[in-house]
């Protein structure tokens, strides 16, 4: 064939595109594998290319590699850290389930980055020394994991949450009708609404620190089933060791490397974790929808960005975007979780089957999460405008103020006061002075909506 080259493995010889770095492993995988078009993503693949260098390293350490190999392993891997050769990691995320082909796919491409400067270097016996696939891409979703979330998903959940902050002490006195069942109850301020949603964010957050740490212990050095066959008994520590100064993380080494290699329980908790952000930021993104919604037949308590045109043939409308795209993230996040909550249990024996779709969702998860935590922070909620005219009206015409006399009249005579506001459209004030003993100014301290969404009687 013309452009193209023989590489051999040991099922014999392939055909491989001349100008690719990648060899016959990798070509089989590409051949075999033509399911969704999409290769795994970058930050998966640095994760895998960051293990080749801290391996490397760990293997000269125990005199294992000369340093003349190590030195091209490395200067290769940091090629590839600074994100040239992209275009060389084509397998689909489809694929074996111990994600083989991408280790391969990983090791070809630095055996021939280093060959290509002089050092010869064999994918297997050099870059793959003292690892098997069954335990580097199981830490490379733990690292990668972590790189991101740390990296894009916390930074963005912090923006958000402070300019909840911001805008929760703006808002602190701004009134309105609060709702149970989408229906009216005792009232609440726009802040506390806000201080809510913050308080959800920072909750949730501190649930992924928590699956972050368990993501810290890694199964690398298991080698095939876990118990570091044809790996240095001291290749983990070493290991850890050039890892975290790599990266700047605290990775350490699972005492029992089969219980990551096995079971996927700590990338299936994170996941769960991201799904917990996820529902947070549906909440939010509702809410919003429904105080925005109108701006004649609907809430219409807040007024969100003007972005873009909302339809195509109804002239002047707009609609939420930015909520709605928040909404649509979440429901994939979600959808995402489902599928490595059933990929957890593909663990058979020594190996879970799923590893590739794992590391793939974790990432478009955080990366998705990330994305529209900053759009929301920046195109809606620092923005948003208050009807605070609307609002006003609306919680004094609450009947359900009424609430607030129980201590004073009792349960019943407060209902019976509520049916007359609600049925006679009057204000409750003006019912309750009428049906009881209290005096207007008592009435006035006693309904002030303010006062209210401070708690306590009176």
């Amino acid at each position: 064939m013309s452009n193209h080259r023989t590489e051999k493995d040991s099922l014999g010889e392939v055909q491989v595109p001349e100008a690719a770095l990648w060899g016959a492993q990798t070509q089989r995988a590409i051949d075999n594998f033509p399911v969704s078009g999409q290769p795994m993503p970058p930050a998966f693949i640095d994760a895998v290319v960051r293990i080749k260098r801290a391996a490397a390293q760990a293997n000269a350490s125990l005199h294992l590699l000369s340093d003349d190999q190590c030195g091209a392993i490395v200067s290769a891997c940091d090629t590839l850290l600074r994100g040239e050769h992209r275009d060389q990691f084509p397998v689909d995320r489809y694929q074996t389930g111990s994600g083989t082909s991408t280790n391969m796919n990983v090791n070809e491409v630095i055996a021939r980055l280093a060959a290509n400067k002089g050092t010869p270097i064999d994918p297997n016996d050099h870059v793959n020394m003292s690892q098997s696939s069954n335990d580097v891409i199981p830490t490379a979703i733990h690292v990668s994991a972590i790189e991101q979330v740390n990296r894009k998903l916390l930074p963005a959940l912090t923006h958000l949450q402070g300019v909840l902050y911001e805008r929760e002490a703006e808002l602190s006195e701004q009134v309105k009708t609060g709702r149970t069942h989408l229906m009216d109850a005792m009232p609440v301020t726009l802040g506390q609404e806000l201080g809510t949603w913050r308080e959800q964010l920072i909750a949730a957050e501190k649930r992924l620190h928590q699956a972050c740490d368990d993501l810290l212990a890694v199964p690398q050095g298991g080698t095939a089933v876990g118990t570091g066959v044809n790996a240095d008994p001291k290749f983990a520590e070493h290991f850890i060791a050039a890892l975290n100064q790599h990266t700047g993380f605290a990775f350490r080494s699972l005492p029992l490397k089969s219980v990551g290699q096995s079971a996927i329980d700590s990338p299936v908790a994170l996941s769960g974790q991201l799904r917990g952000v996820a529902v947070v930021l549906m909440k939010m993104a509702n809410d919003l929808r429904w105080m925005n919604s109108g701006p004649i037949h609907g809430l219409a308590e807040i007024s969100l960005p003007a972005l873009q045109p909302g339809s195509s043939i109804m002239p002047g409308k707009v609609n939420p975007v930015i909520p709605e795209s928040v909404a649509m993230v979440s429901a994939q996040v979600m959808g995402l979780d489902s599928a490595i909550a059933l990929a957890g249990q593909s663990g058979n024996f020594q190996l879970n089957v799923m590893l590739p779709l794992v590391g793939a969702n974790l990432l478009e998860m955080t990366g998705l999460l990330a994305n529209v935590s900053t759009l929301l922070a920046d195109r809606a909620l620092r923005e948003f405008t208050v009807n605070a005219e609307h609002l006003d009206s609306a919680v004094n015409k609450n009947p359900v103020l009424v609430t607030a006399l129980n201590p004073e009249i009792g349960y019943a005579l407060a209902a019976e006061i509520a049916k007359e506001a609600y049925r006679t459209g009057r204000p409750i004030i003006d019912v309750a002075e009428e049906r009881c003993d209290l005096t207007r100014l008592e009435l006035e301290g006693l309904l002030d909506p303010l006062k209210l969404t401070r708690g306590g009687v009176g």
